[in-house]
């Protein structure tokens, strides 16, 4: 019987690959390159890779990054909108906002469809839902002839109003499936039926791009996975931090646009909670950018406002996670004013750093380490060679243009990196009311472990957490989710004139709905857990906070309580004599998956086992011998006083002077802050 658990995340350069068996407790990891034009590719070279057989495998489950690169390479299939006469350039109008509101040469990115390929038809539903002008059937056929002769691949289709009532969106999708049975269809009010008409259309547009791009992709390596023994459904992540099954991802196909940036928070979330603290602050650094997200009270935040480009947001709701362009590759540079920046900009994988002896000869925060001596020359085990003389060519640059030794450049370099991180988790945690001395910092990713020490002393927060392995964290996350569906409906009244006879009403029907599809995943009712949620705002606003709700609404009072007290901490005030606005109902479906249970370990031998070698490394201005251990080696429960560094095949820890560090049963490091 197959006792294997595989979980893999796709990358732009890496695919990621973590396998646990459960019968040993044994966990093994290895990384093979990413295939873009080929994505399914590099997983199944990571199989191979961790020479497994389809029949060996109990659940696999993988993060991917198609439907991200698809939306920003603009590799989309040919996709049309149909919309309600006069509504033709929402899109393109969206909220008349910029990313970048004084940058006058800088432009919003264009809509995914374009106007020649909009459409508009004749129809009419008012705000309470009542079918003013049906649909003109021989309209739409009309129409379904024209985007045939146009080769079509795929359709969404939003009409106004149609969150109230979808009839209208009904029957024009019954009749091009009549006329169009081969092309891929959404409608607004199946995809996401609440107000807000930029939102919803751009959801429903979002879809229908990737609809045909991930079902082909899920198809062909569901097919492979079968040819090679796996007969089990493939679970893919989604933006929530739940997983889809390979059958219901067409379906929704938007939520798999940042589906491998979600993979790492839930990883930093079950890491802390097995380290027993239930606020943390997750920092996946990697060689480009830095992703960080945030649990507090054991959940991960959530938001509904994110999108892959700035102006086409995605309605579904999704981990909130901050992405900012630090990473290991991230380019050091002087501005025109003369002071040090460091990135966004990075020299990626070709050429990359320059220690990595490609060609690259700008200076980078991989450089700057090296140069610092807190990154060996020798890493993955000695497969990979750095050449210290490159970084200091490199860092040379920036130590000549402001008159500095090169360690003092690369110390430079090194504390404007992690203030730009410390400014975004400032972000992402005080901006929301948060006090990072409550947290603790879970850092991985190939860089995390290098910045996270003194990262979390700029911030205050007492506790740094480094997991087992920390590069494919990632990947581990995977196997930590649960089959996830949020199911919503727009609902506009005042808390003080609905009865709660009405309320249960709605979220009854809400939940049966979300219980179908459970049972479309193949859930249990023994495993299936439903969630109700309220999102609720003061009259005259328009940002609302979700609230939870019983199973079945008794009275409101709690639920206003709980309101009130929300507002408080994310706004820093609350006003109870305010009148309180319903805004929207929503139900959460679980379908819980098995998780594995990871082994912990008994202390066998010691930390002078482990040691590797001394070497000088450059902390607060000076040259300090600094002792050097393999990870692997060290054994559980033994302490580390810094400084220290610690390599192991897919990153390097450093502990800096005066920092204290533990390995607890799991084979975390734990590394207390000075």
């Amino acid at each position: 019987m197959a006792q294997t658990r595989l979980a893999i995340d796709v990358g732009g350069t890496f695919t990621d690959v973590f396998v646990f068996n459960e019968d040993t407790g044994e966990i093994f990891v290895t990384k093979t390159s990413s295939t873009p034009s080929n994505p399914e590719q590099g997983i199944l070279n990571g199989v191979e890779k961790a020479e497994l057989k389809g029949q060996d495998i109990k659940i696999f489950s993988h993060g991917t990054t198609v439907g991200t690169n698809a939306l920003i390479e603009r590799k989309l299939p040919k996709t049309a909108l149909i919309t309600t006469k006069g509504f033709r350039d929402v899109t393109e109008i969206r909220r008349g906002t910029k990313e970048d509101i004084w940058d006058t040469y800088k432009d919003t990115a264009k809509p995914y469809i374009q106007r020649r390929d909009r459409f508009e038809v004749n129809e009419r539903i008012d705000y309470e839902g009542t079918v003013l002008q049906a649909i003109d059937e021989e309209e739409i056929r009309v129409l379904a002839k024209k985007l045939k002769r146009r080769g079509t691949e795929s359709i969404a289709i939003c009409l106004i109003n149609s969150y109230v009532n979808g009839e209208n969106e009904a029957k024009v999708k019954k009749i091009l499936l009549e006329e169009l049975p081969d092309v891929y269809i959404c409608t607004s009010s199946e995809v996401l039926p609440e107000i807000f008409e930029h939102e919803r259309m751009s959801t429903t547009i979002i879809n229908a791009v990737l609809g045909p791009i991930m079902s082909n992709y899920i198809s062909k390596l569901s097919n492979e996975m079968q040819k090679r023994g796996y007969e089990e459904e493939i679970l893919v992540l989604h933006s929530g931090g739940g997983v889809m099954t390979s059958s219901t991802v067409p379906r929704y196909a938007a939520r798999l646009a940042s589906s491998g940036i979600a993979a790492g928070a839930i990883a930093s979330k079950h890491i802390a909670k097995l380290c027993g603290f239930e606020n943390a602050i997750g920092l996946d650094m990697g060689g480009t950018s830095t992703d960080i997200s945030l649990m507090y009270k054991g959940q991960i935040r959530i938001t509904k406002d994110w999108s892959i480009e700035y102006g086409y947001p995605i309605g579904f709701p999704s981990i909130e996670i901050l992405t900012i362009g630090a990473g290991g590759g991230s380019l050091a540079w002087q501005d025109e004013g003369g002071s040090l920046r460091n990135g966004p900009q990075s020299a990626g994988a070709i050429p990359g750093p320059a220690c990595y002896g490609h060609g690259g000869t700008e200076p980078t925060n991989s450089d700057a380490n090296v140069v610092l001596g807190r990154l060996g020359v020798t890493l993955l085990d000695g497969m990979m060679q750095l050449d210290k003389g490159k970084a200091q060519q490199a860092v040379k640059k920036i130590a000549q243009a402001f008159n500095q030794t090169i360690e003092e450049a690369a110390s430079a370099i090194i504390e404007v990196a992690n203030a730009n991180m410390s400014d975004a988790v400032r972000l992402i945690s005080v901006r929301r009311g948060y006090d990072p001395r409550d947290f603790a910092l879970v850092a991985f990713g190939g860089a995390g472990p290098l910045h996270a020490a003194h990262l979390a002393k700029d911030l205050n927060i007492p506790k740094v957490i480094i997991p087992t392995h920390p590069g494919v964290a990632a990947a581990m996350g995977c196997l930590l989710v649960d089959v996830r569906h949020d199911i919503s409906k727009t609902f506009v009244k005042k808390a003080n004139e609905v009865s709660v006879e009405e309320l249960d009403i709605q979220y009854q029907a809400l939940r049966k709905e979300a219980k179908a599809l459970l049972e479309e995943e193949g859930i249990s009712e023994e495993t299936s857990t439903l969630m109700n949620y309220m999102d609720l705002r003061y009259k005259g606003q328009w940002r609302s906070l979700a609230v939870v709700v019983p199973d079945y609404v008794t009275s409101l009072e709690e639920v206003l309580a709980a309101f009130h007290q929300e507002h408080e901490r994310e706004f820093a005030f609350s006003d109870k004599d305010q009148i309180v606005e319903i805004y929207g109902l929503r139900v959460t479906a679980i379908g819980t998956v098995p998780k594995p249970n990871f082994p912990q370990f008994a202390p066998t031998g010691s930390l002078q086992d482990a040691y590797k070698e001394t070497r000088p490394v450059y902390f607060d201005g000076a040259y300090v011998e600094t002792n050097v251990y393999y990870r692997d080696k060290i054994p559980v429960y033994a302490q580390l006083q810094g400084p220290a560094i610690v390599d192991q095949l897919d990153t390097t820890t450093v502990i800096p002077p005066g920092f204290t560090a533990e390995v607890d049963a799991y084979k975390n490091i734990i590394i207390t802050v000075n």
